[in-house]
């Protein structure tokens, strides 16, 4: 959707230098003020995915902004990443502006104990950590049906069960996630992020909460370094983040790839997303279908039985969260937050 670029009102310059002016003073974000950005920039997915991408930028920003929550564009150095000429729509799809966060995040922690940030608020996280240990006892113990002759036990072994999957957390941030679902059951789990104090803030957290069984590690989802597949790859926002990026359609390309290759055959990726809603996510994997179908016939890495598996869709839908509130918009219903369950093939 294109359009024309106003030069901005004299007022709004003096808003954005004196909000640039109170950042260079060194203050540290609240709390508090995490959460109304972070709720604002939810909060326009209740507008349903009617909305263009450019406008949820630039409600993303807006968001940020009403909560002085953002940083002058020279703060922004990177041999990777180049500010969105357009202003600061694009932050949120920027490592510079996650790095500076969790900067500021890993200093509250020090000095005031502060969690921090939990994106999509708490009642999302239980929410999406109760129903993927629901999913998961489902998958595990129809498996173990189909591969018994004993059925006259009862099952109900579920730490048992959980205990067997594997878990990745890409995008982690502080990691909360990762304890919920540890205290659900599950124990093999790992979190990565490609921000540094990200990763330091999700290891303090969880030593001093009880968790140093979780594995944490710096990585980028979109350039990974991890060797191992696991059974269970969890995304909250990262993907969000990912199409913010001035690049955002070729990063979320790279994303699928990347994800794709994480995930184990018969494996689990569970994204909880605001920016997109069930039907949007469906979507985006049957276009990797027919993204792979023009892989040619005769290609160096595809032949034979390989190419019919590279031209074959990595995801299939599985299931989605049905318990989130719902609302009504232009007479159609929607939720302000999405998870999705996708099943590897």
């Amino acid at each position: 959707m294109a359009g024309i670029r106003l030069p901005p009102e004299e007022s709004e310059l003096s808003q954005q230098q004196h909000l640039q002016q109170g950042r260079a003073t060194g203050d540290l974000v609240s709390d508090d003020e995490r959460s109304v950005a972070a709720d604002s920039w939810s909060i326009k997915s209740e507008y349903g995915s009617t909305l263009d991408d450019d406008q949820r930028h630039a409600d993303a920003a807006e968001a940020l902004s009403s909560a002085a929550n953002f940083r002058a564009s020279s703060d922004y150095n990177s041999d990777k990443e180049e500010p969105d000429p357009e202003g600061i729509t694009s932050m949120l799809g920027l490592q510079s502006y996650w790095d500076a966060a969790y900067a500021d995040e890993l200093a509250n922690f020090r000095e005031h104990g502060h969690a921090g940030e939990v994106w999509f608020g708490v009642d999302v996280m239980d929410v999406v950590a109760s129903w993927t240990k629901s999913l998961c006892l489902e998958i595990s113990q129809d498996h173990m049906q189909n591969h018994t002759d004993d059925l006259s036990k009862p099952v109900d072994e579920s730490d048992k069960y959980l205990s067997s999957w594997s878990i990745l957390d890409v995008g982690t941030g502080n990691g909360l996630l990762l304890q919920e679902l540890a205290k659900q059951g599950f124990s093999d789990l790992t979190g990565v992020d490609y921000s540094e104090d990200a990763i330091n803030l999700a290891q303090s957290l969880a030593e001093r909460d009880g968790f140093s069984n979780i594995k944490f590690l710096v990585d980028d989802v979109l350039e990974t370094k991890l060797e191992r597949q696991f059974q269970l790859v969890m995304d909250k926002g990262t993907l969000d983040a990912i199409g913010l990026h001035p690049d955002g359609l070729l990063k979320r390309i790279m994303y699928w790839d990347s994800v794709s290759k994480l995930v184990a055959p018969g494996g689990l990726l569970v994204i909880t997303s605001c920016n997109n809603t069930k039907d949007e996510l469906v979507q985006e994997v049957l276009n990797l279908h027919h993204r792979r179908i023009d892989v040619p016939q005769e290609s160096d890495n595809c032949r034979d039985q390989e190419a019919a598996a590279c031209r074959e869709s990595p995801f299939r839908y599985l299931n989605h969260v049905r318990t989130y509130p719902t609302f009504m918009f232009g007479g159609t219903e929607g939720s302000r937050v999405a998870t999705v369950a996708f099943l590897r093939n």
